[in-house]
């Protein structure tokens, strides 16, 4: 194992001091689909990015917990966490009362969800998807990728950033980073930030694409509505999946600045 892998990573765009954008990437674990919506709120925001290490031992607490040490180290003291998917149970731990009773660096601002969830509304998915991933051998894997990098050059024919990102992205879904996405498969279905997302009045918001078979976002929106004190609305994208912000990557960061300029204003 490389020192790549072992070792959570984080890049800094500076283009602008305020507002600061925390991007957590989904169970691909990655920055190669964010190019595009990077791209998309340069020179307005300070964009911070990471990708995890391979690990297979983790919990969703020690993923926060290296998220934290680095924003630290970065002397990133606050700013607005996007949790994409899985990204989003870091994004609640990183929100939890207990945990920022402990923290007096880093303080969250807020919460935009990207085809995130509290609890997936169907965790027994997520061990089938695992399941799945461990039986199926590496050859036609690898040949389910070469359709998806044919697919995709006309999905993101319209993000060049996240085009140009994606040889990086098929070369990157190696046995190792499989075996560290099925180890995030498990967390998924193990996690249940309910108790968080209840006691959370910063502000949250849910940016969602039409065509999501991986996580249900009516049903996440519905629970929102009625139990999170903080949620404030979402914004659908019909012509988007569920990487909402590389399918409507401008689309999407055109909603964020309206929503955290009527946050600043309220």
């Amino acid at each position: 194992m490389n020192a790549q892998t072992e070792t959570l990573q984080m890049r800094v765009y500076a283009t602008a001091a305020e507002p600061t954008l925390i991007y957590l990437p989904g169970i691909h674990g990655d920055w190669t689909l964010v190019g595009s919506f990077r791209a998309a709120v340069a020179r307005r925001a300070r964009f911070v990015e990471f990708t995890y290490p391979r690990t297979l031992t983790w919990s969703v607490a020690d993923y926060a917990d290296a998220i934290e040490s680095a924003l630290r180290d970065g002397g990133i003291r606050t700013g607005w966490l996007i949790g994409e998917s899985f990204g989003s149970l870091i994004a609640w731990e990183l929100l939890r009362p207990e945990r920022r009773a402990q923290s007096s660096f880093f303080e969250p601002l807020g919460l935009i969800l990207a085809g995130g969830f509290v609890r997936h509304p169907m965790p027994f998915g997520a061990r089938l998807l695992r399941r799945l991933g461990e039986a199926l051998p590496m050859k036609p894997y690898r040949a389910l990728l070469a359709g998806y990098a044919v697919f995709a050059r006309f999905r993101h024919r319209h993000a060049p950033e996240t085009l140009a990102n994606l040889e990086e992205f098929v070369a990157r879904r190696t046995a190792q980073d499989r075996a560290a996405m099925r180890a995030r498969l498990e967390l998924v279905a193990e996690a249940d930030f309910r108790p968080v997302a209840r006691r959370t009045t910063l502000p949250v918001f849910y940016l969602a694409g039409l065509i999501d078979p991986l996580v249900p976002w009516p049903w996440v929106r519905r629970w929102l509505q009625r139990n999170c004190p903080g949620y404030r609305g979402g914004k659908t994208f019909w012509l988007a999946d569920h990487n909402v912000l590389s399918t409507a990557s401008r689309a999407a960061a055109e909603q964020t600045f309206r929503w955290l300029a009527a946050v600043s204003t309220s």
